[in-house]
């Protein structure tokens, strides 16, 4: 219950701060996505139903804030956060650069499939403006932000896993 409650705190705390603060530290109209660095942080240390479910959460709020349907922005996160949590058996939390890899390659599809299904099936063919102007500096930010918030997020999981090995073992 107490880790459902923090997940909460935390995507909302991600997608406000996404929203509002780095909204002013935009560069270019690029700003870093939280969300992706959530998704796939909490699928990888935790997971595939939990990189599923966050990543659930996190695109129905994208969607209910931003996109014109629901629904498409929950699918991608969720399908990101289910595959980052397919790489749960290769995590060691003092190795940063498999999360970085991955978030990386992750943010690289979100972009990826999102020029696909809301700009090139809409006729707009310039790919090559799309991922010099967009996909590949959001990726960059992302990996900047990244570097400060995954500790950060690798804390809090540490910090709930040993309260969660606390209590079992006073049930046994």
């Amino acid at each position: 219950m107490k880790r459902n409650i923090i997940s909460a705190i935390l995507i909302l705390f991600c997608f406000v701060l996404q929203c509002t603060v780095f909204r002013w530290l935009d560069f270019g109209g690029i700003v870093p996505n939280l969300l992706i660095i959530l998704t796939a942080s909490f699928g990888f240390m935790r997971g595939e139903t939990t990189g599923l479910l966050i990543g659930f959460v996190c695109g129905l709020l994208t969607d209910i804030f931003f996109a014109d349907i629901i629904g498409f922005y929950a699918l991608v996160y969720m399908y990101i956060g289910f595959v980052n949590g397919k790489f749960n058996r290769q995590f060691y939390p003092e190795d940063i650069k498999m999360p970085m890899c991955l978030i990386i390659g992750s943010d690289f599809v979100y972009g990826f499939v999102c020029y696909v299904f809301l700009f090139l099936l809409r006729g707009r063919l310039n790919i090559g403006y799309y991922m010099m102007h967009v996909i590949i500096p959001e990726v960059v930010y992302t990996l900047i932000v990244t570097i400060f918030l995954y500790p950060i997020i690798l804390k809090i999981n540490y910090r709930l896993e040993s309260k969660e090995k606390r209590s079992a073992k006073k049930f046994v």
